[in-house]
């Protein structure tokens, strides 16, 4: 079936050069050929008539709305031809098999496939649990089980009442009888006011053993079906358990050295809901299997954005990394990559510029693509450049900070004693901050308040998600500067301080729908991230007035 996926170029690419190395997967520029690959495969999926999705992109049409990220793979066959690969991430019309895109790593919904043949077994023994949990004889045992319990508790209880009651009456008899009485006749009635005393309690522990036998009949009862849903359920987690190990054996994958890692293996059994499925192994999967030599690869976004993140319409996307990262370490083992960016230094030949300062605090200017503090792979920053440039400061410098790509003012401590009065105004959100942003886009409100909550895509980080169940609390208020040729200059005052929190609220469906220029995260790469923080005001904690910081951005 090879001809069914690997498809010829609809276009002339005899004056394209093929690619030095293979694209790096979690950060790059699409090749030409990538991009031609692309085009062919969204004319497709525009014109196609073989199956029907609703990706959000047809007014009124029915059926949930689910985009879907799809990829291509461009390869080279054994004589020598190039040709391209298409795949989507997960199910496509409730199908995982359609023409033109290759096949799944393992198919799961064949009816005669282990998968379903095993998952019927356990659907099964869910529905004899079901059964024995609706049974009727079940639920009366568990009424009469637990009405006895009701019927015990208020007969002990109101035999114990009765015990306190009579002997409150003794203790009154006594009291009103003991001085007219011979000690022969107080002997005579302690003895039975004693006797009164035992029957009543003897009455209490026969009511106590008679309740405690029927409630332990109740209990065999109902235990006759707790016994069977039990033996079942063990079943059912056995069953389940081994039929997870199936799979996540059978999702293996291939490398250019024809050498099969499982997902269990990879991700020591226990991998993310969805490993495997995404365009990219799927991709490389199929070429390996087929002998065919990836040479370079690309993903994008087809249909509406999911309500909790950004994702827009034919751009393209960097693989995931939480699901993807660790398998493609080892499918692409062998094989010569581009750079890892991650790896670079992304401020070599760029200096920070001192707009401000005195003996107490500076204020520097940060340019675009430059750390505020050192990185995971990357410790060069402002951090370790004020260090350098205040040798003898005594504070922690860095008061605040600012994304990586976003260029401005931060404000430096040199005193402990300073950063600590710096960090309470920015708690209390006493210190006032202006971004200047140029936007993707047209703007219609002259201003206005975004609020949108956010939090870290757990699954692709540094990305972050609109969550109003998890995030934490997230505010911008802007004011639009010129709309001019398709795009917004615009204003924006940040009430909180949260990672990507204008980058989000510019690009979000539910925020300004309009991604700040350069975004490579939520919008499309350019020269650079058109955000710069150009304002900041604060009061001197030495000087005691309001000081006001202002850089104008360079685009």
């Amino acid at each position: 079936m090879l001809h069914d996926f690997f498809q010829a170029f609809k276009t002339d690419i005899s004056s394209i050069s093929l690619p030095e190395k293979f694209t790096f997967p979690f950060y790059y520029e699409p090749h030409e050929l990538s991009i031609l690959a692309t085009k062919d495969l969204q004319h497709y999926l525009e014109t196609q008539t073989n199956f029907i999705h609703n990706f959000g992109l047809q007014e009124a049409q029915e059926g949930l709305v689910i985009g879907k990220m799809f990829g291509v793979l461009v390869c080279q066959n054994q004589e020598g031809q190039l040709g391209y690969l298409w795949a989507y991430s997960g199910k496509l019309a409730e199908s995982n098999e359609h023409l033109y895109f290759v096949p799944p790593i393992f198919d799961m919904l064949p009816k005669d496939g282990f998968y379903k043949i095993e998952e019927e077994v356990v659907n099964g023994i869910n529905r004899e649990i079901e059964a024995l949990e609706n049974a009727t004889d079940y639920i009366l045992a568990k009424e009469n089980g637990k009405t006895t319990q009701e019927k015990a508790a208020e007969d002990i209880l109101k035999q114990k009442e009765r015990i306190k009651t009579l002997k409150a009456a003794r203790d009154q008899r006594r009291k009103e009888l003991s001085n007219n009485l011979t000690t022969e006749e107080l002997n005579k009635l302690e003895l039975e006011l004693s006797e009164e005393s035992k029957k009543e309690s003897i009455l209490l522990k026969k009511m106590t053993k008679y309740w405690n036998y029927k409630i332990e009949a109740a209990k065999k009862e109902i235990a006759v079906f707790t016994s069977q849903i039990k033996v079942l359920k063990e079943i059912r987690k056995q069953k389940s358990g081994e039929l997870q190990q199936q799979l996540f054996d059978s999702y293996a994958f291939l490398n250019q050295a024809k050498k099969i890692k499982s997902v269990g293996q990879i991700f020591d059994n226990n991998p993310p809901a969805g490993a495997g499925e995404c365009a990219a192994p799927k991709l490389l999967h199929y070429a390996f299997e087929n002998d065919l030599k990836p040479i370079a690869m690309a993903e994008f976004w087809w249909g509406q954005s999911p309500k909790s993140e950004v994702r827009k319409h034919k751009n393209f996307y960097p693989a995931c990394r939480s699901k993807c990262e660790p398998i493609l370490a080892h499918m692409l083992d062998g094989i010569v990559l581009e750079d890892n960016p991650f790896l670079e230094n992304p401020a070599a030949g760029k200096d920070i510029s001192v707009v401000f300062e005195d003996d107490y605090l500076a204020v520097i200017n940060k340019p675009p693509e430059f750390l505020s503090v050192p990185g995971k792979n990357v410790i060069d920053s402002v951090a370790k450049r004020v260090k350098v440039l205040y040798p003898t400061a005594t504070g922690p410098l860095i008061v605040h900070r600012l994304d990586m790509s976003t260029s401005g003012l931060l404000l430096i401590a040199k005193s402990e004693a300073i950063y600590k009065e710096l960090q309470s105004q920015f708690i209390k959100r006493t210190i006032k901050k202006r971004y200047v942003a140029i936007l993707d886009g047209i703007v219609s409100n002259d201003e206005g308040v975004i609020d949108l909550p956010l939090r870290v895509d757990l699954d692709n980080r540094p990305n972050q998600l609109v969550c109003y169940e998890h995030g934490k609390q997230a505010r911008t208020e802007y004011k639009v500067i010129e709309r001019k040729d398709g795009k917004t200059r615009i204003h924006f005052f940040p009430i909180s301080g949260r990672t990507h929190q204008l980058r989000v609220h510019a690009s979000h469906s539910l925020g300004l729908n309009c991604p700040i220029v350069g975004d490579d995260l939520y919008g499309t790469k350019s020269d650079r991230l058109h955000l710069h923080a150009e304002e900041i005001t604060f009061f001197h904690p030495i000087v005691k007035e309001n000081i006001t910081i202002f850089e104008a951005a360079e685009f």
